[in-house]
């Protein structure tokens, strides 16, 4: 049978196959610069540490492009609920809290100045025309190397 031809979008793709080569196509990219804190800061107020790895702002810059495709209109508040978790205490009862916003309001000006991101007139983000070509093309290269893997 002959296979129905068409676009290959973000939401074909395996999240983490996508973010890892979003993250790489974002770190070789001259746009998109790492900030000179990305080494001490932590992620939320629940992490003891800053995170490990070198690339760890690449990760959460390709994981918040993914976020604002799948859902537009998603703002600085509703990612910091969403990359939240729990304040463990010790012997007290855990509480939610939410991530850092600088974290993600520097990524989210950093991909409108890449013209990715643009915001809405009510509030929110939203992926432009540009932004969506360039998802839709490295979503497209995963799902490739997907069809490889299991021949």
């Amino acid at each position: 049978m002959a296979e129905e031809a068409r676009g290959i979008c973000v939401r074909d793709v395996k999240a983490d196959a996508f973010i890892a080569e979003y993250a790489e196509h974002l770190k070789n990219s001259d746009k998109f610069e790492l900030p000179v804190w990305s080494d001490t800061i932590k992620t939320a107020c629940f992490k003891e540490l800053a995170p490990y790895g070198d690339d760890w702002y690449y990760i959460r810059a390709a994981s918040i492009a993914r976020k604002v495709y799948l859902r537009p209109g998603v703002g600085v508040g509703m990612l910091q609920k969403w990359y939240g978790g729990n304040y463990r205490r010790g012997a007290r009862t855990e509480h939610f809290r939410k991530a850092s916003s600088g974290v993600i309001r520097s990524v989210l000006i950093q991909l409108e100045n890449m013209k990715v991101v643009e915001k809405m007139p009510n509030g929110g983000n939203k992926v432009t025309t540009v932004g969506q070509q360039d998802l839709d093309r490295i979503a497209g290269v995963v799902f490739a190397e997907g069809e490889d893997e299991e021949e």
